[in-house]
């Protein structure tokens, strides 16, 4: 296990999510990430995912959450910011994301004017901002 402070790390983050499948496609079809595993919970009545790259046990993990009696309406805190995905290419992962129709919030750019690194913003199919970087 990758520890860097007395064996302890960040595990996982999780958002809800409206449509478990959906946002599971959206992860690991769109964004490459594996599906480490899944499993329902019928006391706190959820549907769970974990997606993300390599295993849960040595790498961070994004737990995808479906309530199985959805709230009227899904509301996202306003202090929400977004999760970042270090990827090879912003371009070329931008060009794939634009041909599936992925809504972007913010085109690919450098963050400042002699910065190397490239970013781009996605939503996810909840409306969640994933932030796509490059480091230069």
């Amino acid at each position: 296990m990758a520890d860097g402070n007395g064996g302890m790390r960040i595990r996982h983050t999780m958002i809800r999510v409206s449509d478990l499948r959906r946002s599971i496609e959206f992860y690991t079809q769109l964004l490459g990430m594996d599906l480490m595993r899944t499993r329902e919970n019928e006391a706190r009545g959820e549907r769970v995912a974990y997606v993300g790259y390599g295993n849960e046990y040595s790498n961070h993990a994004l737990e995808l959450v479906e309530m199985m009696v959805p709230p009227d309406e899904y509301v996202h805190g306003n202090t929400y910011g977004h999760v970042a995905l270090l990827v090879p290419s912003v371009e070329e992962m931008s060009a794939e994301l634009k041909k599936a129709g992925v809504e972007f919030v913010l085109e690919p750019h450098s963050p400042r004017p002699d910065n190397p690194n490239l970013i781009a913003f996605i939503r996810d199919p909840d409306g969640y901002e994933v932030e796509l970087t490059e480091r230069g």
